[in-house]
């Protein structure tokens, strides 16, 4: 600690404390493109896929209790931080660091990595919403029926025994193989959808924030939009009110489980988009005196109440899918018996079916059970529910088939996807845009479409990889390794560096001066204690749940004997190397930099040392101590 303060005291600042002029970097047209484009990056995907999920999963309404502790102790305080410091040192994530110390230079390298690796992925469930919304406008919607065979003389048997919805997801959207080993070829269809997909993010980051920070007016509002006309679809539809009761019942036992708290904290964690180095990167071209406390704790905010908005029509389409599906089960059910009974003019209704259902098996016990009446319970259809691809790609499209005007719901909802994700690749490209321009990897006479062109190409070629056969289980791969320990380790170092090595008093002070505010006893506690206890807390725990856990992964295989259930598969050796260098690789940086300059700066000393050993001998012989 005291060699990294003592290359920090190196530093050489301006009044007050830091600020570092570059009169030819670029600014945000208003403060409002600011904040859309903050809000753009740390609303995504995740919070219409994954936070009503975590709801339902936990107990409901009871969910929100850790959600909103782990808001105040975590994810608000870290989120200030780093749109402060960004805007203070007017740095993207690795120039940041290095200001700081030296020896601090590999956290923003790995905040760079990660950012590049969650792209390659990101962008490539957005080449899956393109490939769904361009067969949205077909009549009727592909994933409504099966496919007849080549011979045109039956249904597909792969579709029979799952359904439509499965079928052209696996199928035809992924053409999934049943193993990760076999890698397969690609998906043509959807390497031209991949291929979209990062030529719409070029065109939006073309030039950095001047471009993107114009597209962020479209792709930051419109989903708010879309939502909101599903809400109010959503709630007109039967079966909204089981929908809704069903996600925010609460269920305080379940406050008993610490894997609840720990995917709380977690999804607050990378709700928030933090440690990518977006966000430093963002505040980076702010004004010098800009009120950063109010802007994390407004975007904050914003964000969590976007999820907890996206909840409530997501849960009422539904709670709507549910009770179609089990008024279905009912009419199935009436059929068989009024066929069987001849009932015909008992006019058997949903409301009476249980009461004759009760009676006929009192007084026919052998005929009722030969006609395997199945067991409708609305509980089991509301249970039917997923997160990430399963909710958007089969339950949700699923329950868009049985509303009026299907196709017209299924371009809006994939629309509103591709907005989500679109403002979120933002931030992942200028966490890896900034970092290039502050390494000088290329010449500074390379023009910032080249740079963005470059990162953009580089990307797409890699993420090649999730377009063949195999590229759905890659992905997960990707999706659980590439940005989970890393960004906590990250995240870490980043209160540590601000917090005791750049100083709390300093940071305190500078925090004074761009807001007009002393930070509270909140900040100061917060970012002293509860934050990285939390964060060390949130690691450990993580760990153990890991390595509790054997890894593996579901397959889609038509040849399993339970299909269509997924056969679970052990990752081989390989794969496993794999998944545990997309974790150390980024990590490394942070002591390898770390160690580079600490032998560098011995060299450098020593060599001075030798040079003037007489002007330099109290100099010398304090190193030779130390």
């Amino acid at each position: 600690m005291k060699m990294l303060k003592e290359a920090h005291s190196g530093l050489s600042v301006d009044v007050p404390s830091g600020i570092h002029k570059e009169d030819d970097r670029p600014a945000w047209d208003n403060k409002v493109q600011y904040l859309l484009t903050c809000i753009g990056f740390a609303v995504g995907l995740g919070n219409v896929w994954r936070f009503p999920y975590l709801c339902q999963t936990y107990g409901g309404g009871a969910f929100l209790i850790p959600y909103f502790i782990a808001l105040l102790l975590l994810g608000i305080p870290l989120f200030h931080i780093e749109l402060a410091i960004g805007q203070r040192l007017r740095k993207g994530s690795i120039g940041v660091w290095y200001a700081i110390s030296p020896y601090l230079g590999g956290v923003g390298i790995s905040s760079m990595l990660v950012s590049f690796f969650v792209g390659l992925y990101y962008n490539t469930i957005l080449a899956w919403v393109l490939w769904y919304f361009f067969h949205s406008f077909q009549d009727p919607l592909p994933w409504k029926s099966c496919p007849v065979n080549d011979n045109q003389t039956e249904y597909i048997s792969e579709c029979i025994k799952s359904t439509p919805v499965n079928y052209f997801w696996y199928r035809k959207t992924l053409n999934i193989s049943s193993d990760i080993m076999d890698i397969g070829s690609l998906h043509w269809g959807m390497v031209l959808c991949l291929a979209t997909a990062w030529a719409v993010v070029y065109i939006c980051v073309i030039r950095g924030i001047e471009s993107s920070g114009k597209a962020v007016y479209i792709t930051a509002t419109f989903p708010y939009l879309v939502l909101t006309i599903f809400l109010i679809r959503g709630l007109t539809l039967p079966g909204a009110a089981e929908g809704l009761i069903y996600l925010f019942s609460p269920d305080l036992n379940v406050l008993k489980n610490p894997r609840v708290w720990l995917d709380a904290a977690t999804q607050i964690f990378f709700s928030l988009s933090l440690a990518f180095g977006g966000l430093i990167a963002f505040s980076s071209y702010n004004p010098p005196k800009n009120d950063c406390e109010k802007d994390a704790v407004t975007v904050a905010i914003i964000n969590s109440l976007t999820s907890l908005y996206a909840s409530i029509p997501i849960f009422s389409i539904l709670g709507f899918k549910a009770i179609t599906a089990y008024w279905d089960c009912l009419d199935r059910n009436i059929v068989s018996i009024t066929n069987e009974f001849d009932l015909m003019d008992q006019n058997i209704t949903r409301d009476t079916y249980n009461t004759w259902h009760q009676e006929l098996k009192y007084q026919h016990p052998e005929r009722t059970s030969g006609l395997k009446l199945k067991e409708c319970k609305l509980q089991e259809f509301l249970d039917q529910s997923a997160s990430g691809t399963g909710l958007a790609f089969i339950l949700f499209t699923e329950a868009i088939l049985r509303m009026p005007g299907s196709q017209v719901w299924a371009v809006l909802f994939f629309i509103m996807l591709f907005s989500l994700g679109l403002s979120s690749m933002f931030g992942n490209v200028e966490g890896v845009f900034t970092p290039l321009l502050e390494l000088h990897v290329l010449p500074k006479a390379v023009p910032k479409e080249v740079l963005s062109g470059l990162i953009c190409l580089v990307s797409f070629t890699i993420a090649l990889i999730f377009t063949m056969t195999s590229g759905n289980y890659w992905l997960e791969v990707f999706d659980n390794y590439a940005g989970s320990l890393t960004l906590l380790v990250v995240a870490f170092f980043e209160l540590v560096g601000v917090i005791y090595i750049y100083g709390i008093k300093r940071f305190s002070d500078d925090v004074k001066w761009m807001t007009g505010r002393y930070p509270n006893l909140y900040w100061q506690a917060t970012w002293k204690v509860f934050s990285p206890v939390m964060i060390l807390v949130i690691f450990l725990a993580y760990i153990v749940v890991q390595t509790q856990k054997k890894p593996n992964y579901e397959t889609w295989n038509p040849d399993f004997v339970n299909f269509p259930m997924k056969e679970k598969k052990r990752y081989p050796n390989w794969v496993l190397t794999i998944c545990a260098l997309l974790v150390v690789i980024p990590c490394i940086f942070i002591p390898g930099v770390a160690l580079y300059h600490f032998v560098r700066r011995l060299r450098d000393k020593r060599s001075r040392c030798k040079a003037e050993p007489y002007v330099n001998s109290i100099y010398c012989n304090s190193e030779t101590s130390s």
